[in-house]
């Protein structure tokens, strides 16, 4: 299942010396919480069902961040 790329997912490529015995990484994801970008819950915040928010983790929909592992082929 393919999502959509959210500015929550930045990725990096590591240093990799002349010498480093160990194989390269390309490239190395991480996630950024998205509730570092939201100072304060704003009145209108919109929110998932009560079934939806049990299955998410998360009531506030800008909260639902989907985990798609980076390294799975």
């Amino acid at each position: 299942m393919t999502h959509e790329k959210t500015p929550f997912r930045r990725s990096f490529t590591p240093f990799r010396g002349l010498y480093d015995p160990c194989p390269p990484l390309l490239k190395k994801t991480y996630v950024v919480p998205p509730n570092l970008f939201i100072g304060f819950q704003p009145p209108d915040f919109p929110q998932f069902s009560a079934i939806d928010a049990l299955k998410t983790g998360t009531l506030w929909t800008p909260f639902y961040d989907y985990y798609d592992n980076p390294y799975k082929k």
